[in-house]
């Protein structure tokens, strides 16, 4: 099971860190941008404002024009002898019902006919913007500096007798039209300056929470973590597939890919695909619904079997997906041999140690009772014997791996007081290759051990063991006949299958299983026959031309 802590992600275990970090750099940039979006609504309305607060103010004083040109007073005005003391109080009493800043009346030449100072009366108007009403008869606003000072202005021609006689000019003052724009707009400023402040606020809550959500760690750190995850996943010999508590496959490497498919293929196009539809076999599933671990399972995917462990991922108690790890059994099994080999020579050479020990104390204790005969006579024995060893098993085999793995057998039969013999025509002069030495190796340390046990088994003839070995023809023989109790015919038929053991106790069955894929790896066979001493009789084949 795998659990994670929030402290076991976090940035402290990096050393260099970015002059600005993450937080601070969203804070500036969600503000930036809400502040910019914020400066261009607030332009945007400020404009909208403007407009539409001068086309109403002009459209006001144009309706107000035309309702001072249509009064009949007005116009039966221009035709009198005195036409200001006419037109003077109605315009007067109008300009302070509608607020207007000032309404003024003038004659063709411009002459003032009603002002709201009454000492401008009888002066020319000033602006000269009323051409367009007084000569082509048009209706219009504008923009001008009076006598009043800057104003927006609507200009209506006054008719009478269907002739233009004057022009009426109602005006605001621009310093009074931008005095009620700034009132429209300074309240939606201060509304968009709340809104501004609210929006760093929650850049500053955004930051802080997805800052949280990384655990605290930089763009830079992220991106030097995934490239080593990548680098890490794809790089390792074991198969790794991860899911997402759905089941869906979240990561699997092409070391998975290659055990499980037997191909290689691109990992990305695996990503989001169901670990039930796509591995049935898998216990992601069973991981995934019970949060229990499952370790050293046996699966077989495609050609592939493989030992699979299981886990779930925890994080803060909340399950989030599972994982499994994939390693090759076949390669497994032929590191097993390899040590098979190694405990071997260690066997061999502790037993060669343990018995040139008893003969040393043998050889000490005649010579203190002065027994020269008999110390000659023993280390003479003893020379022959190990010269037989050396002239059969160094001058007969030609590969140093296998004759140095007999002559560890035999020091070890010899302290056991087994009587193991090497044929005389025995050779082997062919030069091996790496696989059919591991196979030779494995297989003759495995059945020599065999026979070791069965000769020692209560129901044995004797202690006796033949070994006979041969390159003559186009296989490599080896024999192996020892004098044990032998096997039942019912069990003969499924010896060589995993578990199945004539030997009493745990763990057993495994030996000639692991001897029969050595050969069978190298191409060879191995069979039994009936032994000549009693027991069972092993043979080994393996090709000369692996």
């Amino acid at each position: 099971m795998i659990r994670f802590r929030k402290e076991d992600l976090t940035s402290h275990h990096f050393q260099s860190k970015p002059f600005v970090n993450l937080h601070m750099k969203m804070i500036v940039l969600i503000g930036t941008l809400v502040v910019t979006i914020i400066l261009l609504i607030g332009g945007f309305m400020s404009f909208f404002i403007t407009d539409t607060t001068e086309a109403q103010i002009g459209e006001r004083a144009l309706s107000v024009a035309t309702s001072v040109s249509l009064i009949p007073e007005i116009r039966a005005a221009f035709h009198s002898d005195d036409p200001s003391a006419i037109i003077q109080p109605i315009v007067q009493q109008i300009q302070e019902q509608t607020d207007a800043k000032f309404i003024v009346v003038g004659n063709r030449q411009e002459i003032r006919y009603a002002h709201p100072n009454p000492d401008r009366l009888g002066k020319k108007m000033v602006g000269e913007d009323n051409e367009r009403a007084l000569m082509f008869g048009e209706s219009y606003i504008s923009k001008s500096a009076g006598s009043l000072g800057n104003s927006l202005r609507a200009k209506v021609p006054i008719y009478s007798n269907e002739e233009i006689v004057g022009v009426v000019s109602v005006g605001f003052l621009v310093d009074s039209i931008e005095s009620v724009i700034w009132d429209y707009s300074k309240e939606i400023w201060f509304v968009l300056l709340g809104i501004t402040a609210a929006a760093i606020l929650g850049s500053i809550v955004i930051a802080s929470y997805i800052k949280r959500a990384l655990f605290g760690l930089e763009p830079e750190e992220i991106s030097y973590l995934l490239f080593q995850k990548e680098t890490i996943l794809h790089s390792i010999h074991e198969g790794i597939v991860a899911t997402n508590a759905e089941g869906q496959i979240t990561m699997i490497n092409s070391a998975a890919l290659k055990l499980l498919t037997g191909d290689d293929q691109q990992t990305i196009s695996w990503i989001g695909q169901s670990i039930h539809a796509i591995f049935p076999n898998s216990d992601l599933p069973y991981v995934l619904k019970n949060g229990q671990t499952v370790f050293d399972q046996e699966k077989l995917f495609g050609a592939h079997s493989v030992y699979v462990n299981s886990v779930p991922i925890f994080y803060e108690d909340e399950l989030l997906g599972a994982v499994s790890t994939f390693r090759n059994k076949t390669e497994i099994e032929e590191l097993t041999k390899k040590l098979t080999h190694i405990q071997q020579y260690v066997d061999a050479l502790r037993s060669q140690t343990h018995e040139f020990s008893n003969k040393l104390y043998t050889i000490a204790g005649l010579t203190r009772l002065d027994k020269k005969e008999e110390v000659l006579d023993f280390v003479q024995n003893e020379t022959k014997i190990q010269q037989q060893w050396i002239d059969t098993l160094l001058d007969e085999i030609q590969d140093p791996y296998v004759s140095g793995l007999l002559v560890g057998k035999l020091n070890q039969a010899s302290e056991l007081q087994i009587d193991i013999s090497i044929q005389p025509d025995s050779r082997l002069h062919t030069a091996l290759s790496e696989r059919s030495r591991q196979a030779l190796l494995t297989a003759v340390g495995n059945l020599l051990d065999n026979a070791f046990d069965a000769v020692y088994d209560e129901r044995a003839i004797s202690r006796e063991i033949s070994v006979f070995f041969t390159d003559i023809g186009q296989d490599i023989l080896f024999e192996i006949d020892d004098a044990g109790p032998g096997i039942e015919d019912t069990v003969l038929e499924s010896i060589f299958t995993r578990g199945v053991s004539t030997k009493k106790g745990v763990g057993r069955g495994h030996g000639l299983a692991l001897t029969k894929q050595a050969i069978d790896a190298a191409n060879g066979q191995l069979y039994t026959e009936p032994s000549e001493l009693g027991g069972v009789c092993f043979i080994v084949s393996i090709p000369k031309s692996n």
